[in-house]
């Protein structure tokens, strides 16, 4: 008895709230980012991402990005309900539908009955990621790598070893792609991202102007072991993809060409495992950068 009258109570008070739509249906216009989830390139270039599970979500609604629009079962309604209320601002509707519809949509074990569609962030200038970030400097800049799946744990390391601001190359894909959203656990809302159209002249300016250090990740090199390498001052790591590695003409702007020890066994490591390899040899060299914060 109890348990009706909660759920009539809430359906009243939902009922109520001009944001919130009951569906029955997924073929509303407004609802094809969902149905389309799959097409995360498609929509990285239309400036929108889908966020996916409740992790995601909630992470979300404690940002400043702009909602779109909420996706979402009553009960997982219930759940964040307060999220939405202490974010004040409802200007996104939330569409509501029953568990059976929303598993229409693929992957349901990992959205959860929970999504949601936001803005791609304005991309940073170099010169802003520079001036927003406390020295020493600490940035990632990628070159060629295009699986979403890495590119999420990537951000996700950058996140947890105080990693001032992500550059993203031109033949590297974005990491608003869902997939990589997901894989990061929502931590790349919280990275300052530079898209840039020339990463070789994006180097050359952090060396030449702003007195940053450009080190490449190589499995290959010879030139100096992550132990020995002086990882204390201004510095950007760059990773390459694990195909083909990092272009050449991006490779000779790099001040130097940093490998990690492994047995002969294996060819090289998987790049988000090196990225976690670098960004801890460089905590452990400098403690106090992964505690910091950006200023």
């Amino acid at each position: 008895m109890f348990v009706v009258l909660y759920r009539t109570i809430l359906y009243f008070e939902n009922r109520n709230m001009k944001n919130v739509i009951h569906i029955d249906s997924l073929e509303l216009a407004e609802l094809r980012p969902y149905r389309t989830m799959r097409r995360a390139v498609e929509h990285v270039k239309q400036g929108i991402f889908v966020a996916e599970s409740e992790t995601v979500v909630k992470k979300l609604l404690t940002t400043n990005l702009a909602i779109v629009s909420i996706l979402i079962t009553q009960n997982r309604f219930d759940e964040i309900r307060h999220l939405i209320d202490e974010r004040g601002k409802k200007d996104f509707n939330i569409y509501l539908g029953e568990k059976e519809l929303l598993e229409q949509i693929v992957g349901f074990d990992l959205h959860q009955g929970i999504m949601a569609v936001a803005k791609i962030p304005e991309p940073l200038l170099i010169e802003d990621a520079v001036k927003q970030s406390s020295q020493p400097y600490l940035f990632v800049a990628l070159d060629g790598l295009t699986n979403a799946d890495n590119l999420g744990v990537i951000v996700r390391n950058c996140v947890a070893f105080g990693v001032n601001a992500l550059i993203v190359g031109e033949t590297s894909s974005s990491p608003y792609l869902r997939r990589a959203i997901r894989q990061s656990m929502g931590t790349v809302f919280d990275l300052p991202i530079v898209h840039t159209k020339n990463l070789r002249e994006t180097l050359i300016l952090l060396e030449g102007k702003f007195n940053t250090r450009c080190l490449a990740a190589d499995a290959h090199a010879n030139d100096i072991s992550i132990q020995d390498a002086d990882l204390k001052k201004n510095i950007c790591i760059v990773l390459g993809s694990e195909g083909s590695g990092i272009r050449e003409p991006v490779l000779e702007v790099c001040s130097e060409k940093i490998t990690i020890p492994i047995s002969d066994k294996i060819d090289s490591l998987n790049v988000a495992s090196a990225s976690a390899v670098f960004l801890w040899e460089v905590s452990r060299k400098n403690p106090l950068r992964s505690r910091r914060g950006r200023v």
